[in-house]
């Protein structure tokens, strides 16, 4: 999975964080890991095998978390479970681009 799918990933989490309206510092933390995974000169794979996934700003232990476990598995339970709540899907997920 490249930084761009990995970055939509965590756009759609937190459009659908917003959507149910949950804690605005989660959503605006999934938002700004989303930036920083686009604007990554490496794969988050890559930091993913070094260990080094702290490195990218605003990437604390939970979301160091989701990263690993999509890199290693090709997809994201918490993910599965957010687009689980809405049927008509939004974003990466409602165009295929998603896990």
């Amino acid at each position: 999975m490249n930084n761009q799918q990995i970055a939509a990933i965590f756009e759609d989490i937190a459009e659908m964080l917003k959507l149910k309206k949950d804690n605005i510092f989660k959503i605006r933390a999934y938002q700004k890991v989303a930036r920083e995974i686009r604007e990554l000169e490496v794969e988050v794979e890559q930091l993913v095998r070094e260990d080094r996934l702290k490195e990218i700003p605003g990437a604390g232990e939970a979301i160091t978390k989701k990263l690993t476990e999509l890199e290693t598995t090709g997809k994201l339970e918490y993910y599965d479970k957010l687009k689980a709540e809405f049927p008509d899907g939004i974003g990466a997920s409602k165009t295929g681009g998603g896990a």
